[in-house]
């Protein structure tokens, strides 16, 4: 029977042994913090975080049996956690008690094991405080108790679904509407079918308060209460602009809650509505970014203000905790619209769908208006145009292939602005990720089974000093001043290691250079070949791949500043001093910073069922529907002006500079 134990216990010791391995393992490689053998003040503790549902309050009383807590720190999302005791031997003593031990989560009844490593010190990045989305505004106890229950009781759940006020019991939660029904199946309201009995008397009083505060401009005419349950939520969707006015507003009853809100860009912010707040949604935030609640029974939250922390919520790893979710009311108002919405963010405008909205740019003096003038002028364009600027984009440039097979075999190589990741495949011997703004070109890289992910390339998620080598392609020329120009350069530098090298491209003012014309200037003779290309809608292009700014046709606009809007093919408006020309396709620059057109044609994989658009009279609805007319900004380099940004950082040896067909390149090294 000793025998037995002990074959057990050693058992036990081989398995939680293979267990902490694999933990360390596990840290090291997704967040690069290396475990140690020797004991020290500091303790990463897997299986224990508020990923796998580990509360800050449950995890502080089992480690503070052991000593005094210096710091405990809870990462977001993961399963895993730091502690730091106030003595290495009060670390030892924890180690020694804890590593295997199985514990039961409290908020979840369910067991988990415990696997301790020592760890150096941890340095763990707080994300900067997100704000809240422009036009979004939370205000606090707006209603009392009282108020609130008066309100919660004026619904009546147990009415039949046909009832006049519309109840619906839909998958995420039961929902019941005033005023107007909201339809699901078209994501709209029938404004010619009021429901009767209009809103509910007790809203008066409240809408009549929020008038006086300045909280809303119109009385709204619309209700839909929402009742959700522990693990229920919504979709992410932004309120249809055709529907409803600006202003919508909705009152949390019952439960705070974590609503999420996502910008098209991939920023996204946690916000925390508590009980009886109000959020109010205007402008941007209600036309722009999406809306939605994660289904799931719990939310991380700041534990210092456990259910009551208005705002947003941050990513710091040691004021986090999970929050129980309870059963939420939420009475939702909106101003039911009479006209068409002519709001300032078309793409997702279902009111302008189709139509081509002309934004009045200029050339930004600081760095929001960069920022901004990137996002409509740069990461938009491309979303849109993604399929048909990757059916252009096929065949890899000769002098770029000749530097990726240069490499060492098993070499790391990132794609910073892979696009459609026509260099991820180059050489196999590599191990290649590629990343890009674009979600729509992420998501082509990912049919072609490459590896690549959405992100900015002044921030790219990999760990510093990570990369053998790293390319950048035709991407930082869409930086629109030369501070983010540089930084997009340094950033690059940052993943490399000392002595890894990056192949930098970008295209030049200089369309003819030694007295050699680019192949983007001679493709503008394409004559009866280009015609022929254009009517047959092969949208086979060799050509254009040398050419990082080349779109598929020639611009209506000649060249003139967008307010030159009396011609009838060039669909402009005036704008303000500094504006940006518009640059005529397949000809010399005459300013380094403009706006290069885009021709968009439909499906390219269609074939056969491309129109003539050279029939279409200049400037008709039928052309512009057939082939609308998207301007990218980009800032074209005079010579030596790339390779003066590189030599101006520290760490930075240029191998190389060169000129290939209408680019500036430059090959720098880290030392």
């Amino acid at each position: 029977k000793t025998s037995e134990d002990h074959l057990k216990v050693h058992k036990m010791k081989k398995k939680v042994l293979r267990k902490q391995v694999r933990a360390q393992h596990t840290l090291m490689r997704h967040e690069g913090i290396e475990c140690i053998s020797h004991a020290t003040q500091s303790l990463v503790i897997a299986n224990a975080g508020l990923g796998n549902g580990m509360s800050r309050h449950q995890l502080l009383r089992i480690v503070e049996e052991y000593g005094l807590v210096e710091t405990l720190l809870m990462p977001p999302n993961k399963p895993y956690s730091f502690v730091k005791y106030g003595t290495t031997e009060e670390a030892k003593k924890a180690f020694d008690a804890l590593n295997g031990k199985e514990v039961t989560l409290e908020d979840f009844g369910q067991n988990i094991v415990l696997y301790i490593n020592f760890v150096e010190k941890v340095f763990w990045k707080n994300a900067v405080p997100p704000s809240l989305p422009p036009g979004l505004m939370v205000i606090e106890k707006i209603i009392s108790p009282e108020e609130e229950k008066r309100m919660l009781e004026s619904i009546d759940w147990t009415g039949d679904e046909d009832t006049q006020n519309a109840q619906k019991t839909l998958k995420h939660r039961r929902v019941k509407h005033f005023g107007y029904e909201f339809c699901y199946d078209n994501n709209n309201v029938d404004k010619d079918k009021p429901l009767p009995g209009g809103l509910p008397e007790i809203c008066d009083l409240f809408l009549e308060k929020c008038l006086k505060q300045g909280y809303i401009k119109h009385k709204p005419d619309q209700l839909t209460v929402n009742q959700y349950e522990p693990g229920q939520g919504i979709p992410p969707h932004i309120d249809t602009h055709s529907a409803f006015e600006d202003e919508i507003i909705s009152l949390s009853l019952g439960a705070e809650i974590v609503m999420d809100f996502k910008h098209p860009d991939g920023h996204t912010v946690a916000i925390m509505l508590p009980r009886c707040s109000l959020l109010v949604m205007t402008g941007e935030s209600r036309y722009l970014w999406t809306h939605g609640i994660t289904p799931r029974k719990y939310d991380v939250i700041q534990a210092s203000e456990l259910g009551q922390k208005v705002g947003t919520i941050t990513a710091d790893v040691g004021d986090l905790t999970l929050n129980r979710r309870e059963t939420r009311t939420s009475f939702t108002f909106r101003k039911v619209r009479r006209s068409p919405c002519n709001c300032i963010y078309p793409s997702v405008c279902d009111s302008q769908k189709g139509q081509q909205r002309q934004v009045q740019p200029s050339f930004p003096h600081n760095e929001m208006e960069a920022s901004k003038l990137e996002q409509e002028y740069v990461h938009k364009v491309y979303e849109e145009i993604a399929t048909h600027f990757s059916s252009t984009r096929h065949s890899p440039w000769p002098r770029i292939v000749e530097f990726l097979r240069s490499l060492p075999q098993g070499s790391i190589v990132a794609d910073v602005g892979c696009g459609n990741g026509k260099y991820l495949g180059i050489n196999e011997d590599l191990y290649m990720v590629g990343c890009d703004r674009s979600k729509n070109l992420v998501d082509i890289c990912g049919e072609k089974n490459l590896q690549a992910f959405v992100c900015d390339a002044l921030s790219v998620p990999i760990r510093s000093g990570s990369c053998d080598a790293c390319i950048s392609i035709a991407v930082i020329h869409h930086f629109s001043t030369a501070e983010r120009r540089l930084a997009t350069i340094r950033e690059l530098v940052r993943l490399l290691r000392p002595g890894g090298t990056a192949l930098i491209y970008v295209w030049a003012m200089e369309q003819e250079y030694k007295k050699q014309k680019s192949k983007y200037l001679k493709e503008k003779n394409g004559g009866k070949d280009k015609k022929e290309e254009i009517n047959t809608g092969t949208a086979q292009r060799p050509l254009s791949d040398q050419m990082p700014g080349s779109s598929s046709q020639d611009s209506a606009c000649s060249g003139r500043l967008l307010n030159d809007s009396k011609d009838e093919g060039c669909d402009a408006k005036p704008v303000a001093d500094s504006r940006l020309p518009v640059h005529t396709n397949r000809t010399s620059f005459h300013a380094q910073d403009l706006l290069v057109p885009w021709h968009l044609k439909g499906d390219p994989k269609k074939k056969g069922e491309s129109v003539d658009t050279a029939s279409l009279p200049a400037g008709s609805k039928e052309l512009r529907e057939l082939s609308p007319v998207f301007h990218r900004y980009y800032h074209v380099f005079r010579e030596g002006e790339l390779e003066a940004a590189c030599r101006s950082l520290d760490c930075v040896r240029v191998q190389k500079s060169y000129y290939d067909q209408g680019n500036w390149c430059v090959v720098l090294e880290k030392l």
